[in-house]
This record gives structure tokens, C-alpha cells and sequence, in this order.
């Protein structure tokens, strides 16, 4: 089952405050995603709960210093899941990332830098 979807388009904070009130938690229903990086953007998004790859749930692109809201659509199924994350290549193509497990119903943030993916 597909346990959560991007939605909105990918959308830049000006204000350290507007971060913090935009803030949720999985227990919530959302949480935000995060380009922390300096020039990589992404272009991939999916999630694995045990059942397969979900399908890639950006609608657009995560440039740089942009941030985007991940919302659940079901509060039933499996908190644990796989994420990976697909970087834009130098050729067009899409870069996966290694999968990291996620605890998505305690993340509140999930932060995408250079060489590191974590949630808090």
C-alpha cells in the first residue's frame, strides 16, 4: 500500500519561523521533506512498507533549498518503511540513492543533504 503522497508543489521558506510552524509529525499526517543541498535536485520519491516500491510521488522537481509537504492518505498500515530518494544525473537520468528505513509516523522532518538522508 502507498502510505503517503507529495503533495503541493515544491515551495521555498523564507523565514526560519514560517519552518517551524510548518512543521508536523507522521502521528499528524505529514511532515516535511527537505532539499538541503547546494546543487543536487531531486526528482524521485518513493517508499517501500513491505509491499514494493510505491511509484514516484513528486509531481515536480525539489531544486535546491526547497521543501515540500508529504501527506498520509491512510491512518492504518505499516509506520516502518523504506525510503529512496532519486537524484537528477548529469546525463538526464535519475541517481537512486541508497534506501534508509524510516519510522514515518515520528518524523516531523526529513532532510535530504549531499551525502546524507536523515529524519528528526
Amino acid at each position: 500500500m502507498n502510505f503517503l503522497k507529495i503533495v503541493a508543489c515544491a515551495s521555498m521558506l523564507c523565514l526560519t519561523g514560517t519552518a517551524a510552524m510548518a512543521q508536523g509529525t507522521g502521528s499528524e499526517g505529514y511532515f516535511q521533506v527537505y532539499n538541503n543541498t547546494e546543487g543536487n535536485i531531486v526528482v524521485g520519491f518513493y517508499t517501500d512498507d513491505g509491499s514494493g516500491w510505491s511509484d514516484n510521488w513528486l509531481s515536480d522537481a525539489l531544486g535546491p533549498g526547497e521543501n515540500v509537504r508529504a501527506e498520509f492518505y491512510s491512518d492504518t498500515g505499516n509506520c516502518e518503511q523504506v525510503l529512496q530518494i532519486g537524484w537528477h544525473g548529469d546525463d538526464d537520468s535519475e541517481v537512486l540513492d541508497e534506501p534508509i528505513s524510516i519510522d514515518i509516523c515520528e518524523a516531523s522532518n526529513v532532510y535530504l543533504d549531499d551525502n546524507e538522508i536523515y529524519f528528526d
